[in-house]
């Protein structure tokens, strides 16, 4: 029986779609980690393409196909073909795929020894249009940050808080997500931890206070680290404080260097 194809059918108002496609997919995922070891998660995504003006509708079912035919194996060097292959399948000139998933890392409290996961997002924003091909890693980082001038003006103590660091890079060569994170903690008053005893919380409350940082102090360290850094050739960094002491956030922001436009890998 022959069905009729709707989304091939010519359109009458003669518009292009940017992208369309789908999002908001849960799809289980594997990530390697620097060492080699693969981490079980679960990815949201989103698959879009362009659509020529003179169709009426994509294929969604395609965007579906062409990803469960790479398999639950996420890697970054995968990414170009999932792409080329949208491409293809989809009869577009660009696609995009947005990957998010919590990476979780285990880390051990500085005086204890205590050990316990710590998540951090991360997000693989990817694109290929007329054959370049472009992407940018992000991860999403909470750390600890101390006001240098409540230090400053206060005879005792200082007002701290938890902040987040949003870190985009992209690069010549891939950069493990490890380094982005530790890029990012080794940048603020102190770093995570979700198991802590009681010397372990006094080593981290004295050594926030004893490195405050502005948001605008964070944004500038966690820049200098990726300027210094061989393989990354764009990072935008910002820093938002959820401040104690104040019914707002704080926040900065720097953006550096130049976005490259390279050939989708052979």
């Amino acid at each position: 029986m022959s069905l009729i194809d709707t989304q091939n059918e010519p359109d009458p108002r003669q518009l292009a779609i940017d992208r369309v496609g789908v999002k908001k997919l849960r799809y289980p995922m594997r990530v390697k980690d620097r060492d080699g070891a693969a981490h079980d998660t679960v990815a949201i995504i989103q698959l879009t393409v362009d659509l020529p003006h003179h169709f009426k509708g994509t294929h969604m079912s395609r965007f579906l196909e062409v990803l469960n035919a790479h398999g639950p194996l996420l890697e970054i060097m995968n990414i170009p073909k999932i792409l080329t292959e949208l491409t293809r399948r989809l009869e577009s000139n660009s696609a995009h795929v947005d990957f998010e998933f919590p990476f979780f890392i285990e880390k051990t409290a500085p005086v204890s020894g205590a050990k316990g996961l710590l998540d951090y997002q991360v997000r693989f924003n990817a694109t290929v249009e007329n054959g370049v091909f472009d992407i940018e890693v992000v991860v999403v980082v909470p750390v600890t940050t101390l006001c240098p001038c409540s230090k400053a003006i206060s005879d005792r103590g200082a007002h701290n808080q938890r902040g987040q660091v949003t870190l985009a890079v992209r690069f010549s060569k891939p950069v493990w997500i490890e380094d982005l994170i530790h890029i990012a903690e080794e940048s603020a008053s102190s770093e995570l931890f979700s198991v802590l005893k009681r010397p372990d919380e006094k080593a981290i409350t004295e050594r926030a206070f004893d490195n405050p940082v502005f948001v605008e102090d964070l944004v500038r360290n966690v820049s200098l680290r990726c300027r210094a850094h061989p393989d990354i050739t764009w990072h935008r960094v910002e820093a938002e404080n959820f401040e104690s002491i104040h019914n707002h956030n704080a926040y900065a922001l720097i953006e550096s260097g130049k976005k490259p436009s390279r050939s989708l890998p052979g």
